[in-house]
């Protein structure tokens, strides 16, 4: 089992621009997250980044990168490079399931204006709520293979 914990979250208002860290959040099943512009019926509900990427970009930028700053919901400590479509991620009292690994990212988009390189293109981590609930900064994270390998065989 691959875990470690929720490091932060960061919802906004809208599309497109860096979100605010909070504490904590109310995860709708089937909508996201309560109160940020990309919550919603659709397959891109919640986004997760790893530190792993966040610490790239601040070497490739040379400056200091916040959280939400690339528009990511929940930022964790666990290398989310493992994860494949199909997978599980629970966190707190939530279960995602990952739609999607990356996204098309126009030039023109304000992350991309502001930092000059976007890594949810390559590396963001796109879910829909399975189970809702609270969830906080803090919290335990793990991914649930979809074909977990148990005894040697699938």
């Amino acid at each position: 089992m691959i875990s470690g914990k929720v490091v932060a979250i960061s919802i906004s208002k809208e599309k497109g621009v860096p979100k605010e860290n909070v504490e904590e959040v109310e995860v709708l099943e089937n909508y996201g997250i309560e109160a940020d512009a990309h919550a919603g019926p659709w397959h891109r509900q919640v986004s997760f980044l790893d530190l792993k990427t966040i610490h790239r970009m601040k070497e490739l930028i040379s400056r200091e990168i916040g959280f939400g700053e690339l528009a990511e919901n929940i930022t964790t400590d666990v290398d989310l490079s493992i994860v494949d479509v199909g997978d599980l991620i629970e966190a707190g009292e939530c279960l995602f399931e990952v739609t999607q690994i990356g996204k098309k990212c126009h030039h023109g988009c304000a992350i991309f204006q502001r930092v000059g390189k976007c890594e949810m293109r390559t590396h963001g981590v796109f879910t829909r709520v399975l189970r809702g609930g609270r969830l906080r900064v803090g919290d335990p994270l793990r991914i649930i293979k979809k074909n977990r390998v148990e005894d040697g065989t699938s």
